[in-house]
């Protein structure tokens, strides 16, 4: 099997995912539908040697990061693109799925991210939190954040990433990417030396834990702009995630602390388009007064209708994102009906 052909094809087909799995034909995802490639099962040793060929690209990376069953790295094939790679045992053989990145962010209008998201990138210190699904797009729109700040910005942007998707030219700021597991340890150990590395924008890949949370908070509170991810759709949702990871005898000090840092939140969801292929919806919440005293009072649950009653302020819901998809043709009914947050007012607006 010619690894760096099937890759190639992938990218050819606009394929998000390819799939080595034994039992299986090499497969990719196009459109959010799995499509299986012409050619023979991949047994047991064309899967390792595939796997071997993977680790060869990543550098040489040593086989023995695989060890606790399951491994996480990036490749770039010159010629092909660049793809984030996850191995993995499955009944008892290495697998893996590959996803594509792009070398280039694309036009920032084709992805449909809205202009408001792109320009919270201005702001200069607090947090922006993009939240979604896993697959939903939340590393891409972060991309065109920092793209944004390093634009227009003369500042030191420090990513820390598991593993490095987009690659960031130098352009008005110095961008330093850090890699978890090759260039540090952990996002704990990341983040402590943060500090000390002089960033005016840090972004997390993602905020895992009680640690890498209340580093992240620390770090708005002394004047840094903090990006970073959870795997979490809406806005309270998120926002009760945060709170939850803390022991209750300290939830009320991080509602505090987490009123007077929070920015923004970013909820998006890929839906199946009408005519094939996948369309964003976006929730969209600015920290504006009476969301922190919500956050603050802990009356989260109250948030979701601030969000509706302030669309002039640029806060969008993520039913009237996806309502708005509907109503222009983009989506379908039943696809309005099983992404939306409450079925019961979606079924009024959709036939």
């Amino acid at each position: 099997m010619d690894v760096t052909e099937v890759l190639r094809g992938a990218v050819g087909q606009k394929a998000s995912d390819i799939f080595f799995i034994v039992g299986q034909p090499v497969a990719y995802k196009v459109g959010g539908q799995i499509v299986r490639q012409a050619g023979d099962f991949i047994d047991r040793s064309e899967a390792e040697e595939a796997i071997d060929t993977l680790y060869h690209l990543a550098d040489g990376r040593d086989l023995t990061a695989r060890e606790g069953g399951d491994d996480d790295f990036a490749i770039s094939v010159p010629g092909v693109g660049r793809f984030r790679v996850n191995i993995f045992r499955q009944r008892g053989t290495w697998s893996a799925v590959l996803r594509s990145v792009a070398f280039e962010l694309p036009d920032v209008a084709s992805m449909g991210i809205p202009e408001s998201v792109i320009r919270m990138g201005s702001q200069k210190k607090g947090i922006i939190l993009v939240t979604g699904t896993a697959g939903s797009g939340k590393s891409t729109t972060l991309s065109y954040i920092i793209d944004q700040i390093n634009s227009t910005r003369n500042c030191h942007i420090l990513t820390l990433e598991d593993p490095i998707e987009f690659l960031h030219k130098h352009k008005k700021s110095i961008v330093s990417q850090r890699e978890i597991n090759i260039d540090t340890a952990d996002y704990g150990k990341a983040l402590r030396a943060a500090m000390r590395e002089a960033p005016d924008v840090i972004l997390i890949g993602e905020m895992r834990d009680l640690e890498t949370i209340e580093i992240a908070m620390t770090a708005a509170e002394t004047g840094h702009l903090v990006l970073s991810t959870l795997h979490t759709v809406g806005a309270a949702n998120t926002i009760d995630r945060v709170i939850d990871v803390f022991p209750a005898n300290q939830q009320q000090q991080i509602r505090v602390q987490l009123s007077m840092v929070l920015n923004a939140i970013v909820s998006q969801q890929l839906l199946p388009q009408v005519g094939g292929g996948l369309v964003p919806a976006f929730e969209i919440l600015e920290a504006n007064s009476a969301i922190r005293t919500m956050i603050r009072d802990g009356k989260v649950h109250q948030i979701d209708s601030v969000i509706y009653s302030s669309a002039k302020e640029g806060m969008k819901s993520m039913d009237a994102s996806i309502l708005e998809l509907y109503r222009a043709g983009r989506i379908d009914g039943e696809t309005a009906l099983n992404y939306c947050m409450n079925p019961d007012a979606m079924r009024r607006n959709v036939s």
